[in-house]
């Protein structure tokens, strides 16, 4: 889990490099409008949807989760230099859509390993730990940027320069230094009833016949219509708060520092006190954040209060999420599991990425942003009733 967590922890450094700077970039130097810069927004989050189902099949069907997810983490780090190449909206959808489908591939097999090597009672904080290091790759990524883009003459493409060859590095730390031991639950399911038999496309769909997995898929893809993308919180604060522009890429870096801390304790807590609980309570921060960028003031305290609620809204989703399907699925369908359920939150987000693209294009970001709002609402009213305890997500 440590070393996994390494490679994630590199990885995030070179992907969030990009993302920082990725907003502003197009926005503000290429005159992308909201619609255009939300459709890319929409590739980047909602392509991985798309392939999470098939690396999550594929990686327990060989029975080799290491393999699906090196094969992720390479195609990512050859996409990340392409950005240099690229100059239009078509030639940046095409790399990205390509850089995402890297990470639908690695997401399902990379949290099967972390969730086969823990003990049920322990995945709030096992994730917790992954998503610890994982942040501080994060939080190191947006601070690289801004660095760069100081001390670069061409500083974006010295951005995506460094992000491809950072992400080379994460590449080569997961094949060296990723133990096989990790698969050892997997090796276990060949003595098993069927389990020396190659996992079928049809027995991985039989799983959206287990009720408490579709309602937690169900709720993930209903909450996700209602979350506004990262990037696009960060437009709406430096709007808000007039930040100016040689300080939009470290915005990240503060939902990074609370994620950071927060990652281990919250999940320790999921673990006790419930994890459907701390979820819907993430939402209800998110939910606040959205309230302030809509009325608060524009106070120089503004901006801190935005990004530790959005730091804790992904400290109390992100590793929680796939935490709660440890006792849902069994194991040699864990990869397949994890990876509907992220599937049906990445693709809810991307439509939600359209959406909100095209409602600030048409009536500006204000209303935009009150409609999302008042979806999550009603969106975290639903969620908590289908998601009580009765229904199997503790």
């Amino acid at each position: 889990m440590l070393v996994l967590g390494a490679v994630s922890l590199i990885t995030d450094i070179s992907s969030e490099m990009v993302t920082a700077v990725l907003p502003l970039y197009l926005v503000t130097n290429l005159g992308f409008s909201p619609l255009g810069f939300g459709t890319l927004d929409g590739v980047y989050n909602g392509v991985s949807a798309l392939v999470q189902l098939t690396g999550g099949h594929l990686a327990d069907r060989i029975r080799n989760h290491k393999l699906l997810a090196g094969l992720g983490y390479g195609l990512s780090a050859v996409c990340k230099p392409l950005l240099l190449l690229a100059s239009s909206i078509g030639a940046f959808g095409t790399v990205l859509a390509l850089e995402r489908i890297g990470k639908g591939l690695r997401t399902a097999p990379r949290d099967a390993m972390i969730s086969l090597s823990t003990p049920p009672e322990n995945q709030g904080r096992a994730f917790g730990v992954h998503r610890a290091m994982d942040t501080t790759g994060a939080m190191l990524g947006p601070l690289a940027a801004f660095l760069i883009l100081r001390a670069a003459a061409d500083g974006y493409d010295a951005v995506f320069g460094v992000s491809g060859c950072v992400a080379v590095f994460g590449v080569l730390v997961l094949v060296l230094f990723v133990p096989r031991r990790q698969q050892a639950a997997q090796t276990d399911e060949a003595s098993a009833p069927g389990g020396g038999q190659p996992v079928r496309v049809r027995e991985a769909l039989a799983l959206l016949g287990l009720p408490r997995l579709r309602a937690l898929a169900g709720c993930a893809a209903l909450l996700g219509l209602t979350t506004v993308s990262d990037a696009f919180v960060y437009l709406l604060l430096q709007r808000r708060a007039g930040i100016g522009e040689q300080w939009f890429t470290l915005l990240p870096l503060g939902t990074a520092v609370v994620f950071l801390l927060l990652a281990v304790p919250v999940g320790a807590l999921a673990d006790r006190a419930g994890r459907r609980t701390v979820f819907l309570a993430g939402h209800v921060g998110l939910l606040t954040a959205y309230a302030l960028l809509l009325w608060a003031p524009a106070t120089p305290v503004l901006p801190f209060l935005v990004l530790a609620l959005h730091g804790t809204f992904y400290a109390a989703t992100d590793g929680v999420l796939p935490a709660a399907l440890a006792g849902i699925v069994p194991e040699q369908l864990r990869a397949s599991g994890l990876a509907i359920v992220g599937t049906s939150q990445a693709l809810a987000r991307f439509c939600c990425s359209l959406a909100f693209g095209a409602a600030w294009t048409v009536w500006g970001d204000g209303p935009a942003l009150a409609g999302s709002a008042v979806g999550l609402l009603c969106c975290a009213a639903v969620a908590g009733l289908v998601l009580r305890p009765a229904g199997g997500t503790r």
